[in-house]
């Protein structure tokens, strides 16, 4: 059976330039664009509103009335299960960390969007991290100068609490078990995932087993 195409929301205040994305992207067999947004306030509201379900938001960085990063920031909080990616004009480092920082799951330039573009939606959908080459370099800079600096360097985005909640998550474990085995209540181990699940840009237990997996938090 074949798989149903990621459903594509695209925000961009320019037209001309959504309808270049949308050509792009509606050409592909597994993509669609479903809806369109002229600013971020659009976006949100079609995101989180439910009538056309979305898999995955592409925002313009600079639209009118919310930019894209304050629309991501919303998405991810109302509509979690939303993939987001981030689009611009320019190769600047500190939107690219603030993208991350809302939990797009790649940035990319407008100047290559048709080289990038359905590279960066496939993995999104994957759930890895789409960078383009200037972004890796910038990566590479941010972790020197850290380290540099004395700083502490993430070594995860998670806190150990929340990496032993995902352990037992890939171990088999009911949020009851995991309440009972850590002395929290449910309610605290249903938020701790659903934190996870946000950092991280996963769906479900799959893909959290999958994720311990290749953190070396349980064996295959």
């Amino acid at each position: 059976m074949q798989a149903q195409p990621t459903r594509i929301l695209l925000a961009d205040d320019h037209a001309l330039v959504r309808h270049g994305l949308r050509l792009i992207l509606d050409a592909e067999p597994d993509l669609t664009v479903v809806a369109e947004a002229g600013d971020g306030a659009e976006a949100v509201e079609l995101a989180t509103r439910g009538e056309v379900p979305i898999d995955l938001a592409i925002l313009d960085i600079a639209m009118p009335r919310m930019t894209g990063i304050q629309a991501a920031r919303e998405i991810s909080r109302r509509a979690p299960g939303v993939r987001l990616l981030m689009l611009s004009m320019y190769d600047n480092e500190q939107y690219f960390f603030e993208s991350l920082k809302v939990g797009a799951s790649g940035y990319v330039l407008k100047s290559v969007a048709d080289r990038d573009l359905l590279e960066a939606c496939r993995a999104a959908m994957r759930g890895e991290p789409f960078v383009y080459p200037g972004a890796i370099t910038a990566l590479i800079r941010d972790y020197l100068q850290r380290h540099r600096q004395g700083e502490p360097v993430p070594d995860t985005l998670l806190t150990p609490r929340e990496e032993e909640i995902v352990k037992l998550i890939a171990e088999g474990h009911s949020s009851k078990d995991i309440a009972g085995i850590l002395v929290i209540s449910v309610k605290t181990v249903e938020r701790h995932r659903a934190n996870v699940l946000a950092k991280l840009g996963l769906r479900d237990r799959l893909e959290l087993t999958r994720h311990a997996i290749r953190a070396g938090l349980v064996e295959p």
